[in-house]
Order: structure tokens, then sequence, then C-alpha cells
């Protein structure tokens, strides 16, 4: 198993599978105006830094870092395979995330995650991570759909 973490191009052919099972979940059980994934053209914009986690060059997992501006990063777009979890894929993905943010200069994560059934390992990771529940942040509003958390970096 050789694991690596790096920062590549969210438009990758090879990509395409992580996209379309991360798509698939999150319409599985949100309503259409609960969705806040971005679709991978706007995961090349400059602000946001996307990685892929490979085992022997196969993409296996994505997540992205969006900086929001005054030491606040957003996680976005996280995802490991299916056939693919309880790996630790998940936690090793998000540590890495997390200290990118720091070695950034962010003093602050945030992130929007669903209240439906299916998110409930993500909020479990994120919680014994560190992250806490919070109001909306950035240009979120309230959702019922939604679970807002956070973390300090400091």
């Amino acid at each position: 198993m050789t694991l690596t973490i790096d920062k590549e191009s969210p438009l990758a052919a090879d990509l395409d599978l992580l996209f379309q099972r991360h798509t698939t979940e999150m319409h599985a059980d949100t309503p259409p105006e609960s969705i806040h994934m971005l679709p991978k053209e706007a995961l090349a914009d400059p602000s946001i830094s996307f990685f892929v986690l490979r085992d022997g060059g196969r993409p296996l997992a994505m997540g992205a870092l969006k900086d929001l501006g005054d030491g606040l990063g957003e996680l976005k777009s996280m995802h490991v395979l299916a056939e693919h979890r309880g790996r630790g894929l998940s936690r090793m993905l998000l540590r890495h995330l997390i200290g990118v943010a720091r070695l950034a200069g962010m003093n602050r994560l945030a992130l929007e995650t669903g209240v439906q059934p299916g998110f409930g390992a993500a909020r479990r990771l994120y919680g014994t991570e560190g992250f806490s529940e919070c109001p909306p942040f950035g240009s979120y509003g309230a959702d019922p759909n939604s679970v807002f958390m956070t973390m300090s970096l400091a």
C-alpha cells in the first residue's frame, strides 16, 4: 500500500469516479436547495487547494481547502470511495487538510455537512478531530438540512 496525498487539479480525467460518487451521495437524501458541493470546475478556483489521496496511483479520496480570507478556511468536497472506507483514509485526509491550513496561516477552519443519517460518520470524524457545531459562516444561511462546524487552529 503506497498512500500519497498531493495537491492536484480537480479536472484530471481519472477523478471522474470520485466526483460521480460524491454527486450521487449528495443527491441521495439531501434536497437540491441544501446541496452546497462545488462542481469540479469551481474547485479549480485559485482560492481553493484541491487534494487527492491515492493508493499506488489510484485515486481513492479527495478533499479541498478554500481560503475565505481573514484567517478562515473552509473544508470542501471531502469524499472517500465507499469500497475503501473503514481504512482511516478520511481521517488521514482530514489531518492533511488541517496541516495545510495551519501552514497557510489560517487560524480557523469551518465546514458544512448534512444532518441526514448518511452524514453521521463524517460528523463523528469531524467531532473527534476537534470540530464543534457553530452558526452558519461565510455566505451560508441557516438550513435545516445543514450542520455547520468549526475548529480553532491556534
